[in-house]
């Protein structure tokens, strides 16, 4: 279904569920939450801005075309220091919508500098927290130079981690 992605299977961060398993050999693995606030207010902001990119903007990234996420649409994720731009192409390969779980995965295309899939979710409990969860599985891009800088890429993955996880702090 997911034509182009540099990895497979599509949708393997599963952000429909609460609990993430499964192995996947060859992938470094991610999966942390924390909460980002209480409350009413807090779910209505970090659900739509979840579903609008809001937390790679927040992090410094530019997202093109603008707009909400939709599932199997393609998007160009990009951040620049200085004269150097990295551009990302992305396919967003699942969306969650529902009372109490907001957000979407999205694949890397060829020319991402790594290849994997990364999941943004917002969810909340029965107590009113208000919770971010970031799952990615990654490796090596496929092909191109970027297999070269995949240590230091691992680096900048671990600040911008940093970042998503305040991006949307109330």
């Amino acid at each position: 279904m997911y034509e182009g992605l540099t990895y497979a299977p599509a949708g393997a961060t599963s952000p429909a569920d609460g609990i993430w398993t499964g192995e996947y050999p060859g992938f470094r693995r991610f999966d942390t939450t924390v909460v980002i606030g209480h409350g009413e207010p807090t779910w209505a902001a970090a659900s739509e801005a979840v579903l609008r990119w809001g937390i790679k903007r927040r992090s410094g990234f530019r997202v093109a075309p603008d707009g909400a996420v939709s599932t199997d649409a393609k998007y160009r994720i990009s951040a620049g220091w200085g004269p150097v731009s990295v551009h990302e192409p992305v396919r967003v390969v699942a969306v969650v919508d529902t009372e109490n779980r907001c957000g979407f995965a999205y694949g890397t295309l060829p020319g991402h500098p790594v290849s994997g899939e990364e999941a943004f979710v917002v969810h909340r409990d029965s107590t009113g927290a208000v919770s971010l969860t970031l799952r990615s599985l990654t490796r090596p891009a496929p092909t191109g130079l970027w297999r070269f800088t995949f240590p230091i890429l691992l680096l900048a993955q671990r600040f911008y981690r940093r970042r998503y996880l305040r991006a949307l702090v109330h």
